[in-house]
C-alpha cells in the first residue's frame, strides 16, 4: 500500500460550473493525502499482481474533507451494488483451498458479463503498472458540480499522470513480484524522498443535465465511459505529491475514506453503485477503527466542522458539543447548513431531478451495447504494436488455470462477443499453454 501527502492546485477557472470553495480561485492550494493499493489481494501481497489499483485521496479543504475514492481504471466490473459482495468473494481466495481460484473468478464474470469492458482494462498492460507515478486514476462514478443557485452539471473526473503511462508485461510483473513485492511502494517513496515529486493533471468531463436522459447510454452505468468526442476533457487542477508519511500507522493505516465525505459544490449523483458505497465505506471504517474514527488526526478536518448530530460513542476525545441540541430544526441553536443552501433548496431548476420509471430489484440485463465499448478498447489496443498479443497471452495464462472445461469454453465465448477472432485467439493460446504444462 503506497501513500503520500501533497497538494491540489487550481490551474483553470471553473467557477462557471461549481461553487466549491477549494475550486474558487486559480492558484488556490489544498492539502491532500493519497493512498494507493491493490484491491483484491491482502495487505503485504505483491504490488505487481494483476489487479485494479484503488486511488483513495483526501482533500483537506477549507469547508471540510472531500474524499475521492477512485480506481486506476475508468470503468468497473458491475453496475448493480447488490453484486458487490459476490464480486469481492470471487476475486478473493477459495474458501476451501485458501488460494486464488481461476474457476471462481471466471464463473462470476461469465455469469455477469456486463463487466467485460473492465476485464479488457484489467488484462491489458494497464493491469500491471510499471510505477504509480506513471498511472492514471478515474472517478468511474458520475458526480455533480453544483452552484449556489441550485444549478448543476454532471461530471466524471480524470487524474492523468504528467509523465506518461508506463506498464509492465506479464513476465516482468511476475518476476518483480517474486524478487521485490514492495516494488511500487518503494518507487513512489524513493521518488518523493529524492524530491522528484510526481505530478498529475486533473480534468473533468462535463455533461449538462438536459443531455442525460437522451444520451445513448445510462450516464450512471459504471461499466461504460463517456467518449471524449462527446464530452471532452476540461482541466481544473494539478496534483503534486511532495511528502512521505512521518509514521505509517498514524498517517495511513488509521486513515479512512468514503465517497460520502463531501463539501458544498461537489455532490453525488443517482448512480446506485455510488449510493451503496456512500453507506458501505463509513460502515467498514466504524468496524475497523471505531465509531469516532473521524476524530483521528489523519481523518480530522483542518477547519472547525459544527455537526452536533454526530456525537457520543466510545473513544470520543472532544467536548461532545456540550449541551447543544442534537436534533434537526432547532430554534435555540440552528445550524448554518440550511441557510448556506437556501438558494439550492428554493431553486426551480428541475432538469433531470424528477424520476419516472419502474421499480427494479436488480440491473442485470445484458444488451449488445455492453460489448460495444469493450470492442472499442480492443481496437485501441491494436494501435499499440504487440499489445493485442500481450492481452491474449494475459487472459490465456489465467484461463489455463480453469479446471472446468465447460466454464473455460464459456470464457472463450464471452470474449468472442467482443470480437469473434479474439475469442478464437484466446482459445488457441490457452490450449497451447495447457499442452505445455
Amino acid at each position: 500500500m503506497s501513500s503520500a501527502f501533497g497538494e491540489f492546485e487550481v490551474t483553470h477557472d471553473c467557477t462557471d460550473i461549481t461553487s466549491a470553495s477549494f475550486l474558487n480561485k486559480v492558484g488556490k492550494k489544498t492539502k491532500v493525502m493519497l493512498r494507493i493499493s491493490t484491491v483484491g489481494p491482502e495487505r503485504g501481497s505483491a504490488d505487481t499482481t494483476r489487479d485494479v489499483h484503488g486511488w483513495a485521496m483526501k482533500l483537506y479543504t477549507d469547508e471540510g474533507n472531500l474524499d475521492w475514492v477512485f480506481n486506476n481504471t475508468p470503468t468497473f466490473f458491475i453496475r448493480d451494488p447488490i453484486k458487490f459482495p459476490s464480486m469481492n468473494r470471487a476475486h478473493k481466495r477459495h474458501p476451501r483451498t485458501n488460494w486464488p481460484d481461476a474457476d471462481m473468478f471466471w464463473d462470476f464474470h461469465v455469469g455477469n458479463p456486463e463487466g467485460i469492458h473492465e476485464l479488457m482494462h484489467l488484462f491489458s498492460d494497464r493491469g500491471t503498472p510499471a510505477s504509480l507515478r506513471h498511472m492514471n486514476a478515474y472517478s468511474g462514478h458520475t458526480y455533480k458540480f453544483t452552484k449556489q443557485d441550485g444549478s448543476f452539471k454532471y461530471i466524471k473526473i480524470h487524474i492523468l499522470t504528467s509523465i506518461g503511462v508506463k506498464n509492465l508485461d506479464r513476465q516482468t510483473a511476475t518476476k518483480i513480484a517474486g524478487e521485490n513485492p514492495d516494488y511500487l511502494v518503494q518507487d513512489l517513496y524513493n521518488a518523493i524522498d529524492r524530491k522528484d515529486f510526481p505530478v498529475w493533471n486533473i480534468y473533468v468531463q462535463v455533461m449538462d443535465p438536459s443531455d442525460a436522459e437522451k444520451y445513448k447510454w445510462n450516464i450512471f452505468d459504471m461499466t461504460k465511459v463517456w467518449p471524449h468526442k462527446d464530452y471532452p476533457l476540461r482541466q481544473i487542477g494539478r496534483l503534486t505529491m511532495n511528502k512521505n508519511p512521518s509514521n505509517y500507522f498514524v498517517d495511513i493505516e488509521q486513515s479512512a475514506f468514503s465517497p460520502s465525505n463531501l463539501v458544498p459544490g461537489f455532490a453525488p449523483s443517482a448512480d446506485p453503485m455510488l449510493q451503496a458505497r456512500m453507506f458501505a465505506y463509513p460502515d467498514a471504517a466504524r468496524y475497523r477503527l471505531g465509531v469516532n474514527y473521524q476524530q483521528l488526526p489523519t481523518n480530522h478536518a483542518v477547519v472547525p466542522i459544527y455537526s452536533p448530530f454526530q456525537r457520543d460513542g466510545f473513544m470520543n476525545a472532544t467536548p461532545n458539543y456540550g449541551g447543544d441540541p442534537n436534533y434537526v430544526g432547532s430554534m435555540l441553536k440552528p445550524t448554518t447548513f440550511l441557510d448556506s443552501n437556501q438558494a439550492a433548496r428554493i431553486s426551480t431548476i428541475t432538469e433531470h431531478q424528477k424520476w419516472v420509471g419502474q421499480v427494479s430489484t436488480y440491473t442485470t440485463e445484458i444488451a449488445p451495447e455492453d460489448f460495444e465499448q469493450a470492442k472499442g478498447l480492443w481496437d485501441v489496443l491494436g494501435r499499440d504494436p504487440g499489445h493485442q498479443d500481450r492481452f491474449v497471452g494475459n487472459v490465456a495464462d489465467n484461463v489455463s488455470r480453469v479446471t472446468n472445461n465447460e466454464l473455460r469454453a464459456k470464457v472463450f465465448e464471452l470474449f468472442s462477443r467482443v470480437d469473434e477472432k479474439l475469442g478464437a485467439r484466446i482459445r488457441t493460446e490457452t490450449e497451447s499453454i495447457k499442452t505445455k504444462s
